[in-house]
C-alpha cells in the first residue's frame, strides 16, 4: 500500500511555510495522540503517519529531498524502530511538548533561531520586617534587592556589541544531536551550542554572554493597611532577569511584622495585658491606654473586677486588609497583689480580713464551705 503524501497528511499545501506546518502538526497530533485515545489503532496508526510527515517537512534538506523525489528519497534507510516509532517520533513529540509544556518548566523555550536561548529568569524571594505601626498605618519602604539584571554593555544579548551570531556547526541551528545505538536513535541537546542553534560570533565583555550581570536594585514596596504577619506579596518581573535578553522573573516578598512590646495581634483584633492595684480592682475606677491612632482611650475598672476579666474597645483594634472594617482591642485586667507592706497598711488589711464575709468573697468563700462539709462527712 502506497503511502499518503506527507502534505496531504498534515493537510497543508505544498509551499506552507514551517509556521503552517507546525500549526497543523500540532493540532492534529493532538487530536490522535494515543493518550486521547486509548486502545483505538486506527489513531494510533494517524499518529504515527503524523509525526514522520511533520518530522520530515519542517527540515529544510529533508522537505527539498522530498519535494524532488517524493517516498523515495528516504527507502532503504528510512524505516522505523521496533515497535513503529523511529527517530521522528522522538523529534517531533520533542517540538510538541516544548510548545505546549515549555512555559509551565521554568519558561526555557528556544526563541526560534533568532540567535541565543532566551529564557525566563528565575524568581526571587525577600524577607521583609515591620513594625506593627507600618501594618497599622500602611507604608512604603524601600528595598535593596540583590540580583541579576541586564548588561547595560549588550543589552542583554549577551553578544559584544558590533558582532553577530553564526549557525552552530555541531548541530547546523537544531539545536539537538542524534547518535545511533543499536535500534535506537537517541537524540540530546547540543553540548557544542547548549541547545540554541546559534553561536556568538564575540561574547560580551562585561557580562560573560549571559546577557546579564550582578548588581543590587532599590525598589519601592507599598505596605496596605492592616497586612498580616506572613502575608506574600508579589512584583512581577523584578526578579532575576532573563538569559540573553529572557524575560525577567518576578520578586515575591515575604512579610514579617515585629513582635510589639505591648499589643498582640489576632487577626484583626488587639490584645493587651495591664496590671492594675487590688484596690482600683475592688473599688473601680479608671485609666488611659496607648492606641496605634496615636491617641489615648480611656479604661473603666469595674467595681469588684476579676483577675484575667476583659475591657473591650470598639474599633481600636486593627483595619481589615482591603476593608473598611476595624478590629477592637482587648485589655486585659491583672491584678496586682500587694507587696512590701508598711506596717499600718498590714494592720488595715489585717482588719478587713477580721471583716472578711462571704458576700466580700463568694468565690472563695463557697469553695471553702465545700471542702468544709467534705472534711466534716
Amino acid at each position: 500500500m502506497s503511502k499518503r503524501d506527507f502534505y496531504e497528511v498534515l493537510g497543508c499545501q505544498k509551499g506552507a511555510d514551517e509556521g503552517a506546518l507546525k500549526s497543523a502538526y500540532r493540532k492534529l497530533a493532538m487530536q490522535f495522540h494515543p493518550d486521547r485515545n486509548p486502545g483505538n489503532a486506527e489513531a494510533e496508526s494517524k499518529f504515527k503517519d503524523i509525526n514522520e510527515a511533520y518530522d520530515t517537512l519542517k527540515d529544510p534538506q529533508k522537505r527539498a529531498a522530498y519535494d524532488r523525489f517524493g517516498h523515495a528519497a528516504f527507502e532503504n534507510g528510512g524505516g522505523r524502530g521496533p515497535g513503529g516509532f523511529g527517530p521522528e517520533f522522538t523529534s517531533s513529540m520533542s517540538d510538541i511538548f516544548e510548545d505546549i509544556f515549555g512555559d509551565f518548566m521554568g519558561g526555557g523555550r528556544r526563541n526560534g533561531g533568532g540567535g541565543a536561548a532566551r529564557m525566563r529568569g528565575s524568581d526571587l524571594r525577600y524577607n521583609l520586617e515591620i513594625d506593627l505601626e507600618e501594618s497599622f498605618e500602611g507604608s512604603t519602604v524601600e528595598i535593596d534587592v540583590p540580583s541579576l539584571a541586564s548588561c547595560d554593555t549588550c543589552e542583554g544579548s549577551g553578544a559584544k556589541p558590533g558582532t553577530g551570531t553564526h549557525t552552530c556547526r555541531q548541530c547546523n541551528g537544531h539545536g539537538k544531536v542524534r547518535a545511533a545505538q543499536g535500534f535506537f536513535t537517541i537524540e540530546r541537546t547540543c553540548p557544542v551550542c547548549q541547545g540554541r542553534g546559534q553561536m556568538m560570533d564575540q561574547p560580551c565583555t562585561d557580562c560573560g554572554g549571559q546577557g546579564r550581570r550582578q548588581q543590587n536594585r532599590k525598589l519601592s514596596v507599598d505596605i496596605p493597611q492592616g497586612i498580616e504577619d506572613g502575608t506574600r506579596i508579589r512584583l512581577a518581573n523584578e526578579g532575576e532577569a532573563g538569559l540573553r535578553g529572557g524575560p525577567p522573573g518576578d520578586l515575591y516578598i515575604f512579610v514579617s511584622i515585629r513582635p510589639h512590646q505591648l499589643f498582640q495581634r489576632d487577626g484583626a483584633d488587639l490584645y493587651a495585658r495591664v496590671p492594675i492595684s487590688m484596690t482600683t480592682a475592688a473599688l473601680g475606677g479608671e485609666f488611659e491606654v496607648p492606641t496605634l491612632d496615636a491617641t489615648r482611650a480611656k479604661v473603666k475598672v469595674p467595681t469588684g473586677t476579676q483577675p484575667g476579666q476583659r475591657v473591650r474597645l470598639k474599633g481600636k483594634g486593627m483595619p481589615v486588609l482591603r476593608s473598611k472594617d476595624v478590629g477592637d482591642l482587648y485589655v486585659q485586667l491583672d491584678i496586682e497583689t500587694p507587696q512590701n507592706l508598711s506596717k499600718r497598711q498590714r494592720e488595715l488589711l489585717e482588719e478587713f480580713a477580721r471583716l472578711e464575709t462571704a458576700e466580700t468573697s463568694p468565690n472563695s468563700g463557697g469553695f471553702f464551705d465545700k471542702l468544709k462539709k467534705m472534711f466534716e462527712a
